[in-house]
């Protein structure tokens, strides 16, 4: 985790519909619909997400209900229960975490240069 907290939801909070945030972020609350964080999210362990949840990292020590997409990494701790697949470079896994789904650790995707023609000049 980079950098200090810009954000925190309790876990009297609740949320239905879709959350956007930047920095890092500390969820626990009970969250339902879709959350897109473009730095960290962590999901505390009293957090309950039932949502796809698209982050550049993502750490979970709660409940995850749903498809997870980093474009860096996910870290599963030993408290969390994800349930659903998980999309990253990398994902790391502690003893004790149960993950029930598919993992698919694909490499992130490198800003394409646009096309160029190269046109012969005739002398």
């Amino acid at each position: 985790m980079r950098g200090r907290l810009g954000a925190f939801l309790d876990e009297g909070s609740e949320i239905e519909g879709k959350y956007t945030c930047s920095g890092t972020v500390m969820l626990d609350a009970k969250i339902r619909g879709e959350i897109t964080s473009k730095d960290t999210l962590i999901i505390g362990e009293r957090g309950v997400v039932h949502a796809t949840v698209r982050a550049v990292n993502v750490v979970v020590r709660g409940e995850i209900v749903g498809r997870v997409m980093a474009s860096e990494r996910v870290e599963l701790k030993s408290s969390a229960r994800v349930t659903g697949d998980i999309e990253a470079p990398i994902v790391v896994v502690e003893a004790g975490a149960v993950f029930d789904g598919h993992c698919r650790m694909v490499k992130a995707k490198p800003v394409e240069a646009p096309h160029s023609v190269v046109v012969p000049i005739k002398a």
